[in-house]
């Protein structure tokens, strides 16, 4: 039996362009494209006459499909002998449970091939004229999930080696914890003074990006109404926003 084909396609940060070449190929030739929510739509212009659109989104808390039910309709469509086409916001194997889905397809020995994309840790950053990483200023990067709690029992990250090890952090996920993330980074030794950048729906046309430090980017944040999705960015690097910033997003009448 023909046991068609999967596709982990990273689809970017949001601009439909910054796909790569061989993701869009796998949108254009697929039977079935079970796609995310941060997936810009446009790019669901580009499939073929007749395929199954899936939407597989999920919202903090709330999951139009669970991941078990989105990893069994990959095995079911291929298995069918369609092609099939996993769309995902970013990098399929950056927060994106591309792993997952991957181990469940070679269990069922389905083929897949995995096509890296764009993630929003560095494009978002770009689009606000900030590198992550810059011969003067950081030579280090580090890229962390931003919503696990202490008290929740959800947090592992080693905080004391982020605060004093690397020189830039992107913190995915992150607004809801901004509290936590600034309280912890303090507590474990960054200078209060660390610049923070706060990017939100970086590469698109809602792009808005705010900056503090580690002792102001709460208030900001709360004054400015950032919310998710939005990339929290510490470091030094934020300062070069100031020489660099090249993206403006059309005002909100002109989109």
């Amino acid at each position: 039996m023909n046991k068609g084909m999967v596709y982990l396609v990273g689809a970017g940060p949001g601009d439909p362009r910054l796909i790569t070449l061989y993701g869009l190929e796998c949108i254009q030739k697929a039977d079935v494209i079970a796609y995310d929510r941060l997936v810009n739509e446009d790019l669901l212009k580009h499939a073929k006459e007749g395929a199954e659109l899936v939407y597989c989104g999920k919202l903090p808390g709330k999951h139009a499909l669970i991941q078990e039910q989105i990893n069994q309709l990959l095995i079911e469509k291929a298995q069918e002998g369609k092609i099939v086409t996993r769309l995902k916001g970013g990098d399929p194997f950056v927060f994106g449970r591309g792993a997952e889905e991957a181990e469940q397809l070679a269990q069922r020995g389905i083929p897949y091939e995995v096509i890296p994309g764009i993630t929003s840790g560095i494009a978002a950053p770009a689009y606000a004229g900030i590198p992550v990483t810059h011969r003067d200023h950081a030579s280090s990067f580090a890229i962390v999930t931003g919503h696990g709690r202490a008290d929740k029992g959800q947090d592992t990250i080693n905080w004391d080696a982020l605060a004093k090890g690397i020189d830039t952090i992107a913190f995915y996920m992150g607004i809801g914890n901004l509290p936590y993330i600034c309280k912890s980074l303090l507590e474990h030794g960054k200078d209060p003074q660390t610049p923070v950048a706060l990017i939100q729906w970086g590469t698109t046309e809602r792009q808005k990006t705010v900056t503090g430090n580690l002792l102001t980017i709460e208030s900001i944040a709360e004054r400015e109404h950032i919310t998710h999705p939005a990339i929290v960015l510490v470091g030094e690097v934020v300062r070069m926003r100031e020489k660099i910033a090249w993206f403006q997003a059309p005002r909100q009448e002109e989109i």
